[in-house]
């Protein structure tokens, strides 16, 4: 059973910056591509990084230069780095597993990450 778990979030001023975890369990986490997503309130749910079994990344033009998405695999965690935050970025974060079939049943509670003006 594909379990993830998001931490990490909190409330912090613009310019500052957070670190995000994503613990996944009931997967050969090494071998899967893994991406973190955003939803704020009233938009649709977008990825914002992913990451590939390789350490291969791709980021969202909104968050490029800001934001950095690493992994651990001997840790089975997933990390988003976001630093210059901007109150545009406050929503409720997720991971996942971008190119699975079956993404949508893996979603975890997320964590919110609230910015301030």
């Amino acid at each position: 059973q594909v379990q993830l778990v998001e931490s990490g979030g909190g409330l912090v001023q613009a310019g500052g910056s957070l670190r995000l975890s994503c613990a996944a369990s009931g997967i050969i986490f090494s071998l899967r591509t893994m991406g973190w997503y955003r939803q704020a309130p009233g938009k649709q749910r977008e990825l914002v990084a992913r990451i590939t079994s390789v350490g291969n990344t791709n980021y969202a033009d909104s968050v490029k230069g800001r934001f950095t998405i690493s992994r651990d695999n001997a840790k089975k965690l997933v990390y988003l780095e976001m630093n210059s935050l901007k109150p545009e970025d406050t929503a409720v974060y997720y991971c996942n597993l971008p190119l699975s079939s079956d993404y949508d049943k893996y979603w975890g509670q997320g964590t919110q990450v609230t910015v301030s003006s």
